[in-house]
C-alpha cells in the first residue's frame, strides 16, 4: 500500500511540474520559421523538383465500412486482329439466361394488331401501305456494333451497304441499317428478330419488311420480286418445300434474305421463334434438339434458320399455309456457283424478261464467308474476298452503266467510259433505263412477271 501511494504521489507531482513550466516560446518561434521557409520553397521552387513531384502524386482514398467486398472478374485482354473469338460479341453483356429461368420473350404480348394498324392507316391516308402497284417495302439490314478486327472487313461491309442502297434507290424502296443489339439476349444472327418486331410497330405504313444479311449482294439490279404472287402469304423464304416438309432438312430454306408481312401473324411467329435463341445454355440445348429432329444438322448452338425450319415442320398447321417457299428465282443464291460466271453473263447480256434466276442471279449470298471475319470462314478468306469484290463490281456495273461507265474488269475497281454523251437525256429512248433512273416511275409501273 505504501509503494502504491508513493507511485501516485510521484505522478501527481509530475503533472504539477508540467503545469508550472513556462511555455517554450523559442521553440514555437523556430517551428513557425521552418514552416514559413517551406511555404516559400514550394511557391518559388522549380515545378519539376522532387518534392513537388511527390506532393503532386495522386492520393489513394480508403474508406472502411462494413459492406461485403464484391469480387469483380478480371477483364480479358482484347484479341489480336484476325484472332477474334465467338465470345467477343457477348463481351459486356449480362449473364446468359439459364435453363431454370423463365422462357425468353421479345416483350409484352401484342393483341388485335391488325385492327389497330388498319385504324392507323385510315387515319393517315398520306402514308398508304401501297406505293403504286406494289406494297410499301422496307429493306432491313445491319452489322455488329463493334468495328471489324481489320479494316478490310469494314470496307466490305461499306460496299455491301452501298449495293443495297443502290438497289433501294432505283426501285423506290426504303432502307434501314442497324448497328446495335436491341436485346442483349438476341445477339449474333438472332439480332434480326427484335429489330423486325420494333420496326413493325414503329412503321405501320410498311406492308412488307425485307431482311437482307450483310453478306448478301443484289446482283440483278433491274429485277423486283413478283409482289402480287405473295398477296396471300405473310412469309416468303428462298428454298424448296420438299426439303423442308418431307426431308426436314435444316438447309431446306435460308434466312439470309426473306420477306415478312407487317401483321399479327408475323408478330405471333416472332414470339414463337425468339425463345429458342436466348444466348447461352438455351441456345445450346435447342441446338442439340435441332440436331436430333432435323436431317443433316450438326449439334452446334441453335441458329435462327434451323429454329424456323423446326417451327414449320412441327407446327405446319399454324405456320405452313401462310409461308411461301420460293424457288423460281434466286431470292438467296449461293455464291460459289455464281461468282466465276460473271464474264459469261456480261457477254450474253441480261435475259429479256429474266426473273433473277441462275442466268442472272437476283441475290448472291456469301454463306460461309464472314465479311468482318469476326469468326472463322468456312471457305478460304482470299476466295471469299475475291468473290465479294467480283459480286460488288458486277452489281455496280449495272448502276454505273446508267451514267455511261463500267468496270474495266470484275477484279478491279478501275472504271472506263462506255456511253456516248449526247445533248439529250440518257433515258430519252430507253424505257428500261428510264425506269431505273426514276424510281417514282419505277414504283408506279413495276416489271411484269
Amino acid at each position: 500500500m505504501r509503494e502504491h501511494l508513493q507511485y501516485c504521489n510521484k505522478l501527481v507531482g509530475t503533472r504539477r511540474h508540467y503545469r508550472r513550466c513556462a511555455p517554450a516560446t523559442p521553440h514555437i518561434a523556430v517551428a513557425i520559421l521552418l514552416i514559413a521557409l517551406g511555404v516559400l520553397y514550394l511557391a518559388f521552387s522549380p515545378t519539376n523538383s522532387d518534392l513537388n513531384l511527390v506532393l503532386s502524386m495522386p492520393r489513394v482514398h480508403v474508406v472502411f465500412n462494413d459492406e461485403p467486398v464484391r469480387k469483380v472478374a478480371p477483364v480479358a485482354a482484347a484479341p489480336a486482329p484476325g484472332n477474334a473469338t465467338d465470345d467477343d460479341e457477348d463481351s459486356g453483356l449480362p449473364p446468359p439466361r439459364q435453363l431454370t429461368d423463365p422462357p425468353y420473350s421479345l416483350g409484352r404480348a401484342i393483341l388485335d394488331y391488325d385492327a389497330r394498324r388498319s385504324a392507323w392507316l385510315a387515319a393517315h391516308p398520306e402514308l398508304p401501305a401501297r406505293v403504286g402497284r406494289r406494297p410499301r417495302v422496307l429493306v432491313v439490314t445491319g452489322s455488329a456494333p463493334a468495328r471489324c478486327p481489320d479494316a478490310d472487313g469494314d470496307h466490305l461491309l461499306l460496299r455491301a451497304f452501298k449495293n443495297k442502297a443502290d438497289y433501294c434507290r432505283v426501285h423506290g424502296l426504303d432502307v434501314f441499317y442497324n448497328a446495335a443489339f436491341l436485346d442483349a439476349e438476341m445477339s449474333g444472327f438472332w439480332a434480326k428478330l427484335p429489330l423486325l418486331r420494333a420496326l413493325m410497330l414503329a412503321h405501320p405504313e410498311v406492308e412488307l419488311l425485307w431482311w437482307v444479311d450483310s453478306d448478301a449482294v443484289f446482283t440483278d439490279m433491274a429485277f423486283e420480286p413478283p409482289w402480287e404472287r405473295y398477296a396471300r402469304h405473310n412469309l416468303v423464304l428462298h428454298g424448296w418445300a420438299a426439303k423442308v416438309f418431307e426431308e426436314r432438312s435444316w438447309v431446306g430454306i435460308n434466312t439470309g434474305s426473306f420477306l415478312i408481312r407487317n401483321c399479327q401473324w408475323s408478330l405471333d411467329l416472332l414470339d414463337a421463334w425468339a425463345p429458342m435463341g436466348s444466348r447461352g445454355p438455351v441456345r445450346d440445348r435447342y441446338g442439340e434438339l435441332f440436331a436430333r429432329e432435323l436431317s443433316g444438322r450438326p449439334p452446334f448452338e441453335a441458329d435462327d434458320q434451323s429454329a424456323l425450319v423446326y417451327l414449320l415442320v412441327t407446327q405446319r398447321g399454324r405456320w405452313g399455309d401462310k409461308t411461301f417457299i420460293e424457288s423460281t428465282y434466286e431470292l438467296n443464291g449461293f455464291w460459289e456457283g455464281i461468282v466465276d460466271r460473271y464474264e459469261e453473263m456480261r457477254r450474253k447480256g441480261r435475259p429479256t424478261g429474266g426473273l433473277g434466276d441462275d442466268r442472272w442471279p437476283f441475290v448472291t449470298h456469301f454463306v460461309g464467308c464472314k465479311p468482318c471475319r469476326r469468326y472463322a470462314d468456312s471457305y478460304p478468306a482470299d476466295r471469299c474476298r475475291r468473290g465479294m469484290e467480283r459480286a460488288f463490281n458486277f452489281a455496280d456495273d449495272q448502276i454505273l452503266r446508267l451514267y455511261g461507265f463500267e468496270h474495266e474488269s470484275f477484279n478491279t475497281t478501275a472504271v472506263q467510259r462506255v456511253g456516248n454523251e449526247t445533248g439529250g437525256p440518257l433515258d430519252a429512248d430507253d424505257d428500261e433505263l428510264g425506269r431505273l433512273l426514276h424510281p417514282t416511275f419505277r414504283a408506279a409501273t413495276p416489271t411484269q412477271t
